[in-house]
């Protein structure tokens, strides 16, 4: 699937998700598995952060988004590991002619604290993503208890990725 975009122009993608908690899933966040009271509802594992990404990386090329690369009136993809879909789309990517540079990633959330976890998710992302974990970055912050993050209904991610062409 070449769409010709091999000119050898820098690319940057902006991905924005949002899931809402739910009692009765788990909380995976960046590949991770989080202690949490509540986790994420989704079709799949609703790895919030991950999801994000993906649209950060289909959209640098513009490859659309992840609804229409995964969508989820697909039962194949119901429950799946969000880390199975990002080795789609970043050999998507590599298809294209195009590597990953480096992501940038902002959590909004007032629980759960990312902090203990966020290197095991720099550390994951940069092996999926085929880059150092100094081309990873997880930042995380609250809302201020303002709106539906601050009253702790959900999660809300963007990321930001540069990718360039292959040269080899």
């Amino acid at each position: 699937m070449d769409s010709g975009m091999g000119d050898g122009k820098l690319r940057v993608g902006l991905g924005f998700d949002v899931h809402r908690f739910d009692a009765g899933k788990k909380m995976i966040l960046g590949g991770v598995e989080i202690p949490s009271d509540v986790g994420l509802l989704g079709h799949s594992d609703a790895d919030v952060l991950i999801h994000a990404l993906m649209d950060a990386l289909l959209g640098a090329l513009a490859l659309g988004d992840i609804g229409d690369h995964f969508p989820d009136t697909d039962d194949s993809f119901r429950g799946i590991s969000s880390v199975l879909l990002l080795r789609e789309v970043v050999a998507l990517i590599r298809q294209e002619g195009y590597r990953v540079v480096n992501v940038d990633v902002m959590v909004m959330a007032e629980k759960p604290k990312l902090a203990p976890y966020k290197s095991d998710m720099v550390h994951l992302l940069a092996r999926e993503l085929g880059v150092t974990v100094k081309d990873v970055s997880i930042k995380a912050t609250t809302m201020e208890k303002m709106g539906f993050i601050g009253r702790q209904e959900g999660i809300a991610v963007q990321a930001v990725a540069l990718l360039e062409p292959v040269t080899e």
